[in-house]
């Protein structure tokens, strides 16, 4: 039994000392993953803690089929789906349509990912959730349609919607980084 296992059979029984040392090991992890589903770091905070409190709350149910960490992940991103699923009363329906695929270049541009994220987090609440799964978790439109109740299509439409207000966004960006190259010539 590697340590791992010890300190999960010891968070089962409720050890508090366990369920510390596990919280240290996994929430600056959690963390960031939150703040790729929240708006911003207070909510990313309090999605954090709400996700370790469902964690402990139901660490007795993993039975050691599949990563550990990729439960909690799943308790994580559900988690900020649930508080978007409550603030979003009136389930909205876009126009369904066909939209191509669009490719956004940051290749030429000098960005920080912590300001690639800070832009994620601009985007409004059903694209933000989109785009995060299906870019940086790897979802298919089909599981991100049943997590947030929607149609695949209106997926598709989200994504496509995130990826041109962020193209436009880096854009702007670049354009800007192009002023100040010349000015300073």
């Amino acid at each position: 039994m590697n340590q791992l296992d010890k300190l999960i059979k010891s968070c089962k029984k409720n050890d508090i000392k366990a369920q510390s040392k596990l919280y240290e090991l996994y929430k600056d992890d959690l963390y960031i993953l939150s703040l790729k589903y929240c708006r911003n770091k207070e909510e990313a905070q309090d999605n954090l803690q709400d996700s370790f409190l469902e964690i402990f709350k139901n660490i007795k149910k993993f039975n050691n089929k599949g990563s550990f960490e990729g439960w909690m992940k799943r308790i994580t991103i559900n988690k900020a789906i649930d508080k978007y699923k409550k603030e979003t009363a009136i389930n909205i329906v876009i126009k369904e349509e066909i939209l191509p695929d669009t490719h956004i270049d940051t290749d030429e541009l000098n960005i920080s990912l912590h300001f690639i994220l800070s832009l994620i987090q601009e985007l409004p609440s059903r694209y933000r959730l989109v785009f995060n799964l299906y870019e940086l978790d790897n979802y298919s439109h089909k599981e991100i349609a049943k997590l947030l109740s929607i149609n695949e299509s209106t997926s598709k439409s989200n994504l496509h919607r995130a990826k041109l207000i962020l193209k436009e966004k880096l854009k702007n960006i670049n354009s800007s980084q192009n002023k100040i190259k010349h000015h300073g010539n």
